[in-house]
């Protein structure tokens, strides 16, 4: 195997030619966003089941601190939404971080990346698919209407539900005790037409969303412009609702104490917290739909993190300050507190809005995922249906559908919530990659001129006197935690204790590494604090979401080995 191939860019004048050819042949995309409609795809893709439900939770570990994770999270997100910005005004099509990475670091890499965002993107929608239903079941009861609990949910989890009540009532238990939600699962499971030994059991309004959704993203870029801008601009209206009144409703001594568990508590939080900033990224897929994208990606970007962090900040400081933070474990902590004080129709807005909240981020991530398809396809990593655009419509209409359909199916019979920090530690690599491709060009004398760029300040002292100084400070302060992680094999055995330690000594390992080498090539700050920032946060998500990412990846390099790799346009042609 020639080694050159697995590292061959994508010179940035094929890019932009392949992207003028496509213009003039009639196949493009139709440019039709500004930096408004950039910004309100970056605010739909944001707020969302964050906002609304993950929040409470995240509370519930931290307290009111949970809005200091929040700014750091931002900050984080803005060293990579720095990055993004520069390579979105340098590279300004179609494929996020993807095209990017294929620029920047090779073809490798950016097959790596671009697996990475398929399952980023699909387990994400697939959640919010779930999610939404939940939420659209729970709305309709409140007038009445019921839909069969068969209709209404996964049929892995009405079979787990129905073995632990026979398993109950096998062992004399009070199934009364059980939870509300076991019980409907398990009604589902009994009420439930059959065939033979299988019983029909789907979640049908998370069909019904996705099938919607995939249809307006299907029919054109303006339609789902003009759908996400009112469904945005609803939610925002209430959101401000929600903040304005519950200020009233704020008593300052639920704040105190203000991070009950330390920090240790506030960072159980992080993977909540870090999925509902995910959906800016989603943005720069659109850059081949944008008027003027080397000017507005970059504006947009910075708009709506900013904006969205100004939200989730306020909204985490009245939800603590209304009721204490042991409160807000619920799944729809907004509604709750209304509710708690007595104010039921603020509640049942709150309710609504959280459909069309959730509806919006899906369809914000089913916009992306295609054009990401669509740029592997050109460039000849995937098959080319991928790559079709509707001669009507002009959008990639075999990867919308194949999009939906994936995405469907899954949320109509499985339940994958616990895997939304699959979905933050894919987001997170994306975030690594993209700053790391920064660096690479940092000192590259053929690196064009963007018309944003990360403001340079070299980190030949200031990476090692901080990755030196951040050791020295958690050495002191955490003094019990370091020395419970150098402890292997107390109370587990040592493999256990060793893989549930893996992803913070990588991080170990690295941060010396980075520092060394930014003394040596007077990397920039900015990238690096982006890049051991996520990377960091990616260890806080589990060994077990490190293993089934690993697992992902390694099946996209047997994919990338046996066919993208051969059918690569760049095969042959830049060795």
């Amino acid at each position: 195997m020639d080694k050159r191939t697995l590292w061959r860019t994508k010179p940035l004048h094929n890019i932009l030619n392949e992207s003028k050819e496509s213009q003039q042949s009639g196949l493009q995309l139709k440019k039709s966003l500004g930096v408004r409609d950039l910004t309100a795809f970056g605010i739909a893709a944001v707020v969302g089941a964050g906002i609304f439900s993950t929040i409470g939770n995240a509370a519930t570990d931290g307290g009111p601190a949970i809005s200091v994770l929040f700014i750091f999270t931002a900050i984080a997100c803005g060293f990579s939404a720095l990055c993004y910005a520069e390579f979105a005004s340098m590279v300004p099509v179609a494929g996020s971080a993807y095209t990017y990475a294929y620029y920047s670091l090779g073809e490798l890499i950016a097959w790596i990346i671009g697996w990475d965002l398929l399952l980023e993107y699909a387990i994400g929608n697939i959640a919010v698919a779930i999610s939404w239903s939940d939420y659209f079941t729970e709305f309709i009861r409140g007038f009445g209407w019921h839909l069969p609990e068969f209709l209404t949910m996964d049929y892995f989890s009405a079979l787990k539900a129905h073995g632990m009540i026979v398993e109950t009532l096998n062992h004399g238990g009070d199934v009364s005790a059980l939870s509300a939600s076991l019980q409907q699962a398990n009604e589902a499971w009994i009420t439930a037409p059959s065939l033979g030994n299988f019983r029909f059991i789907a979640d049908l309004p998370a069909l019904m969303i996705v099938a919607v959704i995939t249809y307006v993203v299907f029919i054109g870029i303006r339609e789902s412009r003009t759908v996400n801008n009112i469904m945005v601009g609803i939610k925002l209206l209430v959101i401000f609702l929600v903040i304005v009144t519950g200020s009233f409703y704020v008593h300052p001594e639920n704040w105190s104490p203000f991070a009950p568990e330390g920090i240790s508590g506030v960072l159980k939080g992080v993977s909540a917290v870090f999925f509902a900033f995910i959906g800016f990224d989603a943005i720069s897929t659109t850059a081949e739909e944008c008027r003027n994208p080397t000017r507005d990606l970059p504006r947009a970007i910075f708009y709506a993190l900013g904006i969205c962090t100004i939200l989730y900040v306020l909204i985490a400081l009245v939800l603590t300050g209304m009721v204490n933070y042991r409160e807000l474990g619920v799944g729809d902590p907004l509604a709750f507190v209304f509710k708690r004080i007595g104010l039921d129709w603020i509640s049942g807005i709150v309710a609504f809005t959280a459909l069309i909240a959730m509806a919006s981020v899906l369809l914000i991530f089913q916009l992306g995922q295609p054009r990401i398809w669509m740029s592997m396809s050109r460039d000849g990593l995937l098959p080319k249906a991928f790559s079709k655009i509707h001669p009507r419509y002009k959008t990639p209409s075999f990867a919308t559908i194949v999009t939906g359909i994936v995405v469907a199916l899954p949320a109509l019979f499985m339940n994958l919530k616990e895997v939304t920090d699959l979905t933050s530690i894919g987001t997170l690599f994306a975030f690594v990659v993209v700053c790391g491709g920064i660096l690479v060009l940092q000192n590259n004398p053929a690196k064009p001129h963007s018309r944003f760029s990360v403001p340079y300040v070299s980190g030949r002292f200031i990476i090692p006197v901080l990755v030196a100084g951040l050791i020295a400070i958690n050495l002191v302060f955490n003094r019990d935690y370091w020395n419970d992680f150098f402890l292997f094999g107390y109370g587990k055995s040592f493999y256990h204790s060793l893989v549930e330690k893996l992803p913070m000594m990588i991080f170990l390992v690295t941060c010396p590494i980075i520092a060394w080498i930014s003394y040596r090539k007077r990397l920039s700050v900015i990238p690096v604090l982006g890049l051991l920032c996520c990377l960091f946060l990616m260890t806080k998500l589990g060994h077990t979401n490190w293993l089934r990412f690993l697992i992902w990846l390694g099946t996209g390099l047997l994919v990338y080995f046996s066919f993208s790799r051969k059918n690569s346009k760049l095969n042959g042609s830049n060795r």
